[in-house]
């Protein structure tokens, strides 16, 4: 293996942001017992072992220690990939959103075409020097990567805002390695409604001609933080199956980030796969008001027996560094998401699902403890998404 190659970045009054000023890949909060024996233990080693486990969505990479310097962070083009924490983390491939579509890289506004383009740039040219971890842009790159202990980055857009309104920009951006792509991030663009709109449009024509594009092109759709119109929409044009890549049941905690049983269950007929997230504040439950595992385990569970079981994933959509300090440093992107929440308990971290080095670790022991068997772990780690992608995902023949 080469080393990474190692680029700096400055923030806007000139400081030069070293690896040393970023957060630690692991270890930020004290380990968490799920409570197993030593015969449980070498059965989650041995899962994990054996079976391709891939996040819908977590995010790879460092951030500062202050988290209120990613804005500039971000716009410096450098985010550093995780390469220990992501070794460490038990996953095969994760789905990576970049900088979320929600901050922009070289510009001052979000959601520009040329900076998309050079986030990718950027971010593969890291990847091109080390052997660790490489980008996953077929069903078989992830299998490979399993085979040679390597993890799979799987790049996509939380929203397709970039593209403005020109189809071709999704063409372009399959080709630039991107295979996951979401309709709109809380706010409206020109596809269609988002999240935090109080009025819910749902699909436009034009995003009617987006979604027969991305089929076309092999473009995994994700409608996590599309409006409840919007992805009953995709569902209903889409000829593949469509992905809500981190989200939970609305059912369980009223909240607009969370989705609806129709559209739970619409995701589900496409022959799609949910992913579920443990963002903080988001995936609680009634029955569990302080988030943690366990409030997003009663999420999975309530959502497998809604639409069966091999509908069912994770997104946690954790990251190394302070999570609840970033949707501090960005809360005016998630006030309409989270708009009249029931009261709760404000946590520092989601107990047991604090970053991606913990999150498949503590969910396979959950279910481990829980009675659920091999096979179906299998399918839930893993299993549930290839399938899908290996009907979205075009394979070279």
């Amino acid at each position: 293996m080469t080393e990474p190659y190692t680029s700096y970045s400055y923030l806007e009054d000139g400081a030069r942001l070293e690896w040393f000023d970023l957060d630690p890949e692991y270890d930020r909060v004290p380990p968490y017992d799920v409570g197993l024996d030593a015969e449980q233990v070498a059965r989650v080693a041995r899962l994990l072992a054996d079976h391709v486990v891939i996040s819908l969505h977590d995010h790879p990479v460092r951030f500062p220690r202050d988290m209120s310097q990613t804005p500039a962070y971000n716009r410096t083009a450098r985010q550093h990939t995780a390469f220990e924490g992501l070794a460490r983390s038990g996953m095969t491939a994760v789905f990576d959103n970049m900088m979320d579509g929600t901050a922009c890289v070289t510009g001052t506004a979000p959601w520009r075409w040329d900076d998309v383009v050079t986030d990718l740039g950027m971010r593969q040219a890291d990847l091109a020097h080390q052997s660790n971890v490489g980008v996953a842009r077929t069903v078989d790159d992830i299998l490979q990567a399993k085979a040679n202990g390597r993890v799979a980055l799987v790049f996509g857009l939380e929203a397709a805002t970039p593209i403005e309104n020109e189809l071709d920009r999704l063409d372009v951006l399959f080709g630039l390695g991107l295979r996951q792509i979401g309709i709109a991030y809380s706010d409206a663009n020109a596809l269609g409604s988002g999240l935090s709109e109080p009025l819910d449009g749902g699909l436009t024509l034009f995003g009617r001609q987006a979604v027969a594009r991305m089929n076309a092109v092999g473009l995994a759709i994700d409608i996590s933080h599309s409006s409840d119109r919007t992805g009953l929409d995709v569902c209903e044009r889409s000829e593949t199956p469509v992905l809500m890549t981190h989200a939970g049941a609305r059912a369980l905690w009223d909240i607009p980030r969370l989705k609806g049983d129709a559209v739970l269950r619409a995701v589900a007929e496409t022959g799609g796969v949910i992913g579920i997230s443990a963002a903080p504040h988001t995936t609680i439950s009634y029955d569990h008001r302080r988030h943690s595992i366990e409030s997003v385990m009663d999420h999975f569970t309530y959502i497998a027996e809604l639409v069966g079981l091999e509908h069912v994933a994770f997104g946690p959509d954790t990251l190394f560094g302070d999570h609840v300090g970033l949707h501090t440093t960005f809360a005016h992107l998630l006030s309409g998401a989270t708009a009249a929440a029931p009261e709760h308990p404000k946590v520092p971290y989601v107990v047991g699902l604090e970053s991606p080095v913990e999150n498949f670790p503590n969910i396979t022991g959950w279910l481990v403890k829980n009675g659920y068997r091999d096979d179906e772990i299998a399918a839930v780690l893993g299993g549930n998404i290839l399938r899908a992608l290996s009907e979205i995902w075009p394979e070279p023949r």
